[in-house]
Formats: C-alpha cells, sequence, structure tokens
C-alpha cells in the first residue's frame, strides 16, 4: 500500500499535462484491480466547460461531454450534494430517474460503465470534482475498494484533484501573463528557495532545462531578474500582486 502511495504522489509531482495525470491514476487504480476511473471537475462559473480527465473508452467521453452529460448527470449531482463516496448503477441510485437521466446510464453501459464508485471533492476554494472508479458489474474488487480502502481512494482522489487545479488550471496566469505548466512549476519551486538544481532534481529534468523554463518565465513577465521574477510570482500568488 505505502508503495503503490509513494509511486501516485512521485508522479503527480512529475506530471505536466493531462497524459501524465491520466497515466498515474491509471497505474494506481490498477493495483487494486480497478480498471476505469474518470475525473471531472465542474467549471467554476457557466458557460465554462468541465475538465475530465479520464481512461474511459475516448467515444464515451467525446459523446459525454459534446451532449453536456455533465449538467443531468445524476451521479455528479449527488457529488455536488456531500462529501461522503458513493456507489452508483445497478441496484444503485436507478430509482426515480428521469427519462434523459434512464438515457444516459444505458449508453454508458454500452461502454461497460455499468456502476461505481464516486468520490465527491470539494476544495477550499469552493470548486466541485468528482472522481470515479467504474466496472461492467458489482465485481470485488470494486466491493473491496470501498469496503477497506475508502478513506485511501479520498485521499488519493484530494491530491489528483489539487495537483490538476495547479498545473492545468488557468492560474497559470501570472500577472495576466499565461505560463507553460513547465515554467510555472519551476517559477513555484523557485518562490520556495530552490535552485535550478534543486528544481532539475525535484522535477527530473537537467538543470540547464530548468534554467530554460525559469529564463522563459522572467521574459514573459517583461523583468530584468530572475529575482524580480519569483518576487512577481509569490505576490500573484498571495493576491498581492
Amino acid at each position: 500500500m505505502q508503495f503503490v502511495f509513494e509511486t501516485f504522489l512521485e508522479q503527480l509531482s512529475e506530471s505536466v499535462d493531462e497524459t501524465d495525470f491520466r497515466d498515474a491514476m491509471a497505474r494506481a487504480a490498477a493495483a487494486f484491480d480497478l480498471v476505469k476511473f474518470a475525473y471531472l471537475c465542474l467549471p467554476p462559473r457557466a458557460p465554462g466547460k468541465p475538465r475530465l480527465i479520464s481512461n474511459y473508452p475516448p467515444r464515451w467521453t467525446a459523446h459525454y461531454l459534446s451532449n453536456h452529460y455533465h449538467v443531468i448527470d445524476p451521479v455528479i449531482a449527488r457529488a455536488q450534494g456531500g462529501q461522503c463516496p458513493f456507489l452508483w448503477g445497478l441496484h444503485y441510485s436507478r430509482t426515480g430517474l428521469s427519462e434523459f437521466e434512464q438515457k444516459l446510464f444505458d449508453e454508458a453501459a454500452a461502454f461497460g460503465i455499468r456502476c461505481g464508485l464516486t468520490i465527491p471533492i470539494l476544495d477550499k476554494r469552493g470548486n466541485v470534482a468528482a472522481m470515479s472508479f467504474a466496472a461492467d458489474g458489482l465485481n470485488p474488487a470494486l466491493l473491496r475498494v470501498t469496503e477497506r480502502y475508502q478513506e485511501a481512494f479520498r485521499f488519493m482522489a484530494t491530491c489528483f484533484h489539487i495537483c490538476v487545479r495547479r498545473k492545468l488550471s488557468a492560474d497559470r496566469v501570472v500577472n495576466g501573463v499565461q505560463l507553460t505548466p513547465r515554467e510555472y512549476e519551476c517559477l513555484e519551486w523557485a518562490a520556495q528557495g530552490k535552485s535550478a538544481r534543486d528544481i532539475a532534481s525535484i522535477v527530473g529534468i537537467r538543470r540547464r532545462t530548468a534554467s530554460f523554463h525559469l529564463e522563459n518565465a522572467r521574459k514573459k513577465l517583461g523583468l530584468r531578474t530572475r529575482m524580480q521574477a519569483v518576487a512577481q510570482f509569490s505576490a500573484a500568488r498571495t493576491g498581492l500582486g
């Protein structure tokens, strides 16, 4: 268990795009014999688009997003209303569904998504998200996770959400300047007092590459020195810039 968590957290810290995050969660879930997962973060305001990171069949996720199913999905609706993990599908939460909700479940079932465990996520900024682990049926692995590892998966889901929010969201904008994931990450470590050598070791890149990203960030911000870039970044993060 500890090895799974350590590996998962290391992969999250090294992730810079959706593919990295998807692979990190898929690998962790597979250690618990769970095959399918989906992370959905709702837009903070209308008419924003939800962020979906998943290893569900691409045809299904594209269909789900294009039809704005997150608006009518009863699983997401329940996740918005509480913080306790819950089972859904099959004999769970299928009573009282509207015609559209039933259609959604039936369409998902065609892709092997018939039931699952969903973990609601509500962070301190008021962002709402959900991490779901799905299966074609209530297999022993899914029930075992629900009974034995529920708290562990709540922790993993929260860590995943926080890392995605920090690295992939529009929060990478500093004083109106959009930074790349790597530029933002390197500047973030520099703001914590880390040198280019330290950052290279932490992130898993060369020192020269870390310096390259820091310099790019400095130039984009229109500043003369790296220290000024770090100071501006820190001020923006604390709301003082």
